[in-house]
């Protein structure tokens, strides 16, 4: 089952009825509907958008990915989403649960992929999603973002006796990165530029380019640092892999959610600053960070960076760092 969303009311329907964002399809508007005490008291009897389309449904739909580890992965049950975004998308639908008063709040899982994630979420098939997904300025033209809980530097997997060094090298070589991604749109402007004669393959999902990689068929993947620790991390042999390069960008990790929606951004920001705040974001990243992970109960030694670290102290829905910190 999916959700769809009407288009918002013009400004006069919304000037004469006094309603707010979308409405679920199923809802009908009436004119000079009385508003019972019940109504002024009850916070969750307030909500629009998102919220009620919710609390209408009984449903929150979550997105995730099935291979970004260690963000929003599945290991050995396929109908279970693991990592350290699902932890903090976890954080958030028990935000909505007490924002609407719904304990019982059925929670229902929907794939997403790099290329689907903003159709799925603008057209209200996913209410939101936190997975491994770039906070830019031209996605914030179609979708919204949350505070940031991760900041990465895209560089490069490679093996360790390939001879490339740095992005430089890439002249000539068979290079493979993730459809749909910053980097994907980057490498190929670089590409361009330097005139590389750069052979760039773009594959479906982080899985897939790595296994690419594995398989021979590209020199190197370009992808977000931590993604590709990930990648490294459940190979054969991950001594044979190695990360490589300057940093082409940093860029900020938010969850994603339906533009013009205040009200439901508010509790998605309220349950990460709380999270943030008690220092429990600490236990959550060591648990996926430093510590053993499934599938393959691998460690992928990636210590908190200083950004990171920013980032928690003093939180914020920028697409740009506040600081660049060398890494």
């Amino acid at each position: 089952m999916t959700y769809s969303m009407t288009k918002p009311l013009t400004l006069a329907v919304f000037m004469v009825l006094g309603l707010a964002g979308c409405n679920n399809s199923s809802q009908t508007a009436t004119e000079d509907k009385p508003v019972d005490d019940t109504a002024k008291t009850d916070p969750a009897a307030n909500t629009n958008g998102t919220l009620q389309k919710i609390k209408d449904s009984g449903t929150i739909v979550v997105g995730y990915r099935d291979s970004s580890i260690p963000f929003s992965y599945i290991a050995d049950d396929p109908n279970q989403p693991m990592g350290y975004a699902h932890d903090l998308e976890m954080k958030i639908v028990e935000a909505v649960k007490e924002n609407l008063n719904m304990p019982d709040l059925k929670v229902r899982y929907n794939l997403i992929t790099s290329q689907t994630r903003i159709p799925l979420v603008q057209n209200g098939t996913v209410d939101f999603e936190c997975g491994s997904t770039t906070n830019n300025v031209e996605r914030q033209e179609q979708v919204a973002f949350s505070n940031g809980f991760f900041e990465i530097g895209t560089r490069l997997l490679t093996k360790v006796d390939s001879g490339i060094k740095d992005f430089e090298d890439l002249k000539g070589k068979r290079l493979v990165t993730t459809a749909g991604t910053t980097s994907e749109r980057y490498i190929r402007q670089y590409n361009d530029e330097k005139k590389m004669n750069t052979d760039i393959i773009s594959a479906k999902d982080h899985g897939e380019g790595f296994l690419m990689l594995e398989n021979g068929r590209a020199d190197a993947f370009m992808m977000d640092d931590v993604l590709l620790a990930g990648e490294k991390a459940k190979a054969k042999n991950p001594d044979e892999w190695v990360i490589v390069g300057t940093p082409q960008s940093f860029e900020i990790y938010g969850c994603m959610m339906r533009k013009g929606d205040p009200e439901f951004k508010t509790v998605v920001n309220d349950a990460l600053n709380k999270t943030f705040s008690s220092g429990e974001i600490t236990s959550i990243y060591d648990k996926w960070f430093l510590n053993p992970i499934p599938p393959k109960n691998v460690n992928l030694k990636f210590e908190m960076s200083d950004n990171l670290k920013a980032l928690i102290a003093n939180p914020h829905d920028s697409d740009q760092p506040k600081a660049a910190v060398a890494q």
